[in-house]
Order: structure tokens, then C-alpha cells, then sequence
């Protein structure tokens, strides 16, 4: 799998083209060079290599240094193709937590300020079909950069607009971009940290209960509250009452990269969830490259078939309406069959 490349949005109006922001770009899902199969850009291949061992860059150095390297923009078509590359920080999609590079109108704060282009590619690169430009670069750490990771990236933002689509009144029309991962660390104190909160469980039940399955949702936030990037690997239980084990997924690789700062809102589908039962989440959170570290956080959540149980109620309280009327019958009943005091004689009362 390769990074996608991820289509951005200009809305026409009668003078002039917007670029609308869509936010994050560039959901990354495997360690290969960023191409989307018409170009791609990589870590410069040594001299004479036609292609780089490199799927990323990754670099170190302390505060002050200054470190050298090179993006290759390959051009897989027919036609002349021209880019605008910059340099950006990378972020974790909220939801979901896919890599991500910033748009080419946030300005970068970490990793990305450090990055300065080539005064001959600062704005627009023209690669020829079937082509490859070489894009130097340098990265210089400020004296005040934190230890740990900085991650960012290079991009490659096609300039012309490659379709147009009808949004309500607004004309929109499409860009695309493919960005490299940078991974810079500085050296110093690594602090891994993750943690697990704000665990929630939403449920769906049939009508009638255990005529068909019902399901849930378990959703959390994973925080990355350390200065290293984390892969973080999840497992989920449950218990219901006295113990029981209803849920028990062993902990398994998300194949995410959870970068320094950066806090993700993850879900576990639950089918054959609980119906009738007293039921405790736990989602525990580690790491394989840092076995200390560890994080567990639950929620708590009453099943109950609510359908029935309001039938149970209506019947329950027909049934004590029906008794209630029953006695009071009796009681009449009983109270009839008394023999009458005789009424006193106030006529013949002098």
C-alpha cells in the first residue's frame, strides 16, 4: 500500500479562484515512497542509482546543526507537469488517526519551519513527462528545538486544477498533492507516553430481545503525552456480572502512527454485544518498541432490552390494577352481605 494522495478544492467564483482549506491531506497507510501513480515524490536515490533504498527521510541532530538532504519529484506521465513544493509539519487525522500533512496555506510550526528549499525550486518546479526533478533542501534545528521527534514532510502540489464538480451554487475544482514523511529527531530525554481516555459504549438492540443480535460501539481517545512517535497496539475486554468474560480481543497492532502531542478518537465494533447484563469496558494501550509503557482506562454501561421490559411493566401493572380491582369487589361484596343496624325511633322520642 502507498500513501494517497489527496485531492484539494478550489471554488471558482466570477474573478477569482479560492482556495478552500480542506484541513488535513495526505492519509499515509504504509512505509513507501508518497506516489499516486502519476508522481511521486521520494528521498533522492544515491548517484547513479535509479531508485533509493529510502522511504522516508530520517534524519538527527542536536540544536544549531544543519542537515542536508534531497526530494526527487518523479513525473510518471505523458505531459508536462508542474508543482509547487513546500515543506509542512505532520498530524494526526482526529478521527481515525491517519498520518497527515498540512495544507500549503497553515503555516508549519515545528519540523516544517525548519526546513528551508533551494532558492531554485522556493516556487514552482516543471518536471518533463516520464521525468524527475531533484529538490535540495536543508533542515536547521533552532537552538530552542525540544528533544524527541519532530515529523514532517515534503510536497508536491500539482498546480493545475484536474476537474470540476458541482457543490450546491459553488463550482469546485480539484488539486492533488503527494507529500514524503520527514522524521527528525533531537537528541536528548526520550519520554514515551500514551494514554487511554474518555471510553464510551453505544448500543443498537432488536425490538423484541434475542430474536437477533445486538451491537455496540466501544470508541476512546488515545493521546501520545510523550516527545516520540508511538505505534500503539490495543486490546479490549469486557465483563458482565460475577465475572464473566463477554469481550476479550487481545491486544493487536492499529498500523498507526501516533505522532508527539497528537490525540485520535478510535472505535471497536461490537456485534453479539450484551442484551440483559451489568457490562465493564477496558481498553489497554501499549507499545512494542517501548514495553514499560502502558495505559488503561473503562466504562461502565447497564444492558437492558427496554422493549421488553416495558411490556413486562404495562403487564406487571395490569396485573396489579386487576388485583386492586379484585378486592375492592370482594370487599363491596362483603360489606353487602352485612345485616342492617336497626334506625332508631326519634318519633317516638319525647
Amino acid at each position: 500500500m502507498r500513501p494517497r494522495s489527496r485531492p484539494r478544492v478550489l471554488a471558482y467564483g466570477p474573478l477569482l479562484a479560492l482556495l478552500l482549506v480542506a484541513g488535513l491531506l495526505l492519509p499515509a497507510t504504509t512505509a513507501t515512497a508518497a506516489d499516486n501513480g502519476t508522481w511521486g515524490v521520494f528521498p533522492t536515490p544515491p548517484a547513479g542509482a535509479p531508485m533509493t533504498e529510502r522511504a522516508y527521510f530520517f534524519h538527527q541532530g542536536g540544536a544549531g546543526t544543519t542537515v542536508s538532504d534531497s526530494a526527487t519529484i518523479l513525473n510518471s506521465s505523458d505531459r508536462e507537469l508542474t508543482f509547487q513544493i513546500f515543506a509542512t509539519d505532520a498530524v494526526n487525522t482526529p478521527a481515525g488517526g491517519a498520518f497527515a500533512l498540512l495544507p500549503v496555506e497553515q503555516r508549519p510550526r515545528d519540523v516544517g519551519a525548519w526546513i528551508a528549499l533551494s532558492p531554485g525550486t522556493a516556487t514552482t518546479v516543471t518536471v518533463p513527462p516520464k521525468g524527475r526533478k531533484d529538490v535540495p533542501f536543508t533542515v536547521k534545528v533552532p537552538q530552542d528545538a525540544t528533544p524527541g521527534d519532530h515529523v514532517g514532510g515534503i510536497v508536491a502540489l500539482n498546480t493545475a486544477v484536474e476537474g470540476i464538480r458541482q457543490e450546491g451554487r459553488v463550482q469546485v475544482g480539484v488539486k492533488r498533492q503527494v507529500g514524503a514523511r520527514l522524521y527528525f529527531r533531537v537528541p536528548g530525554p526520550v519520554t514515551p507516553g500514551l494514554s487511554v481516555e474518555d471510553v464510551k459504549v453505544s448500543r443498537s438492540a432488536p425490538l423484541l430481545p434475542w430474536v437477533k443480535e445486538a451491537r455496540a460501539t466501544v470508541s476512546y481517545t488515545l493521546v501520545n503525552r510523550g516527545n516520540v512517535v508511538v505505534e500503539p497496539q490495543v486490546a479490549v475486554s469486557a465483563e458482565g456480572l460475577f465475572g464473566r468474560t463477554v469481550l476479550d480481543r487481545p491486544a493487536r497492532e492499529l498500523k498507526l502512527v501516533l505522532l508527539p502531542g497528537q490525540r485520535v478518537r478510535l472505535s471497536e465494533p461490537w456485534a453479539d454485544a450484551p442484551q440483559s447484563d451489568w457490562v465493564t469496558v477496558r481498553i489497554s494501550a501499549g507499545a512494542t518498541a517501548y514495553p514499560d509503557l502502558a495505559s488503561e482506562s473503562g466504562a461502565e454501561f447497564i444492558a437492558v432490552p427496554w422493549p421488553a421490559a416495558g411490556v413486562l411493566l404495562v403487564l406487571a401493572g395490569a396485573a396489579l390494577a386487576l388485583l386492586v380491582l379484585r378486592r375492592r369487589r370482594a370487599r363491596s361484596a362483603a360489606d353487602d352481605g352485612e345485616p342492617a343496624e336497626p334506625a332508631a325511633d326519634l318519633a317516638g322520642t319525647r
